[in-house]
């Protein structure tokens, strides 16, 4: 599973207050706040990636494996839920969702097929399937449905109790299948459509000084909880890609399954975000290219994976090597976000594309 991330969305807060008709607009400025936190959700995402293979052999690799995918893609899909409040299906806003979302998909579900066929040698290639979304490209897949129904979910009386409906349908209908990654669609709608429905001031409930000090202990008892769930639990629950019966699970779990995920997700998102700045620090400038650091370091993931680093140095296995990979993780995330980064793959990230388009 991957997780996580979104398109860089344009958060803007007011710089100023309006002055007198005659007078420019104020600058825009992004609030510090959101780019932080989806930074540090992206980080996660790449955490997560990494300890993975080591999840095989360590139980507290594991234990913050289970920890990090309890929640680090619905924040994410929270946060991107929040920033498609203002989409509708005008000129703009379409033309924004196909140069930000499609092209993106396209590119690259294309440059994994043949990276895949690249990096396993003698592989026959794989077909590219549109359909079927490889790897990370599941996100985008899910964006573009999310962001296409969003005026649905604006007009509707009760889009939450219904947008759990759907999901709990969903992890009990194996026949669901995989185009478009449909399951995660449908099993993460929730949290995209609660995203759609918050306001800047519930994000600041979360800010107060008691909420960031319950995090600690909640955090640590998550942890403690993973490591002695850690033998026995199946993670594919946390991937939200199979229905129950997939789990070996009887269909009558799904709705205990899909509240059960969804409140201890909740409960971790909210400890997630009490801890994130609000002001400006060093890393807050990396918000804006998340989408750039989550497709890129799949390349990186991968090839870790089919050099098999894992299983040729013994000493990663030690904690000592679970701290070293931890920080490579960090730093390869964090060179993926940069400017000069976003600079070089800008033309199929964020592609202008006037070309493409009729003129209004």
């Amino acid at each position: 599973m991957s997780p996580a991330v979104t398109p860089p969305a344009r958060a803007v807060i007011p710089s100023g207050q309006p002055g007198p008709a005659s007078a420019p607009a104020a600058p825009a400025q992004r609030d510090p706040f959101f780019d932080n936190a989806k930074y540090l959700a992206i980080v996660l995402v790449a955490l997560g990636h990494a300890w993975e293979p080591l999840s095989h052999t360590s139980r507290a690799a594991l234990a913050l494996y289970i920890t990090v995918y309890t929640f680090h893609m619905p924040a994410f899909i929270l946060i991107s839920g929040y920033f498609s409040r203002g989409f509708d299906l005008s000129p703009a806003k379409l033309k924004r969702l196909l140069t930000g979302v499609v092209v993106p998909y396209l590119v690259f579900e294309v440059a994994y097929t043949y990276f895949q066929h690249w990096a396993e040698d003698d592989a026959p290639p794989e077909p590219i399937s549109l359909l079927n979304p490889w790897y990370l490209n599941w996100f985008l897949a899910a964006l573009f449905i999310w962001r296409l129904t969003t005026p649905v979910w604006k007009l509707i009386r009760w889009p939450v109790p219904v947008a759990f409906a759907v999901a709990v349908l969903a992890a009990v209908s194996p026949e669901v299948g995989g185009d478009f990654a449909m399951e995660r669609v449908l099993q993460f709608l929730p949290f995209f459509v609660i995203g759609l429905h918050l306001r800047r001031e519930h994000f600041e409930l979360v800010r107060r000084r008691w909420v960031r000090i319950a995090a600690v202990p909640v955090f640590a008892a998550a942890v403690a909880v993973a490591y002695w769930l850690a033998p026995g639990l199946d993670t594919g629950w946390l991937y939200r890609s199979s229905a129950v019966q997939d789990l070996h699970e009887p269909a009558w779990t799904a709705p205990l399954t899909t509240l059960a995920l969804f409140a201890c997700a909740a409960v971790l998102t909210a400890g997630f975000l009490a801890w994130v700045p609000r002001r400006k620090t060093w890393f807050t400038a990396l918000g804006a290219g998340t989408l750039y650091g989550y497709l890129l370091h799949g390349f990186l993931i991968k090839l870790s994976r089919w050099w098999e680093w894992y299983d040729a140095a013994a000493w990663i296995r030690r904690p000592v090597g679970e701290v070293v990979v931890t920080l490579i993780a960090i730093a390869g995330m964090t060179a993926l976000c940069t400017s000069p980064v976003r600079r070089v793959f800008r033309g199929v990230m964020e592609p202008r594309m006037e070309w493409a388009f009729r003129k209004p």
